[in-house]
C-alpha cells in the first residue's frame, strides 16, 4: 500500500526515509492557526497530527497517511516557531539550564485503522548566556524551529542530555513510526 507523509518539514522527510524508501509527501493544508486550546502538549499535538492526517487522507482514501506535530513544552507551555529574534531569544532564555520536554503526536490513518500516539523526549540545556544566546539567535538556526533551536544542528553544542528517543527531538520518533506502519502490515525495512 502507499504511504504519504503528511507534511512540509524537511527533517521528517529525511528522517522518514530511515523507515522505508518507498513513500510520498504531501503537505497538508491543515490551518494550525485554527487549533483550540488544549490542557497539555500531548494534546495538542495529537490532534495537530490527527487534523494533517486526515485532511490528506480524504483525497488518497487509499493508502497509507502520516501526520505528525512537534512542539516544545517548559512547565506544560508550548513553545512553537518563534515569530522573530526576540521571540527565539524570549524561548531559548526559558530553556537555558532546565530541562523540557520535546512531544511528538504521530497519527497514521488507512482504510482499516487507525492509530493516534504521542512521544515524549527530555532534553536538558546547558546554561546559556545573552551573548551566546543572540549569537545563536544570529545564524538563523532557530527561526523555523519549534523552542528556537535545532538539536541536529548549531543547536547541539547547548544540549547537555536528551532522555528517551533523540530523532524525536529532531521531528519524527523513528521506532514509533516504524512499528506503527509494521501494525499495519508495511514490511518497512
Amino acid at each position: 500500500m502507499n504511504i504519504i507523509l503528511a507534511s512540509a518539514s524537511p527533517r521528517r522527510t529525511e528522517l522518514m526515509s530511515l523507515i522505508t524508501k518507498d513513500f510520498t509527501v504531501k503537505v497538508s493544508n491543515f490551518d494550525e492557526s485554527t487549533m483550540p486550546d488544549f490542557p497539555d502538549p500531548v494534546a495538542f499535538v495529537k490532534y495537530s497530527s490527527l487534523m494533517k492526517a486526515q485532511d490528506v487522507f480524504v483525497d488518497n482514501p487509499q493508502c497509507i497517511v502520516i501526520g505528525a506535530d512537534t512542539v516544545v513544552a517548559v512547565d506544560d507551555e508550548i513553545l512553537g516557531k518563534p515569530r522573530d529574534g526576540e521571540d527565539a531569544f524570549d524561548m531559548l532564555r526559558k530553556l537555558s539550564g532546565r530541562a523540557h520536554k520535546v512531544v511528538t503526536g504521530v497519527t497514521v490513518i488507512s482504510r482499516a485503522c487507525r492509530i493516534c500516539t504521542a512521544c515524549e523526549t527530555e532534553v536538558l540545556f546547558d546554561d546559556m548566556t545573552d551573548e551566546s544566546i543572540r549569537k545563536y539567535v544570529a545564524t538563523g538556526e532557530p527561526s523555523d524551529k519549534a523552542g528556537a533551536y535545532a538539536v541536529q544542528g548549531l543547536g547541539a553544542k547547548y544540549i547537555k542530555g536528551v532522555k528517551g528517543d533523540f530523532f524525536n527531538v529532531v521531528g519524527l520518533p523513528v521506532h514509533l513510526v516504524a512499528n506503527i506502519l509494521a501494525e499495519f502490515g508495511e514490511d518497512v525495512l
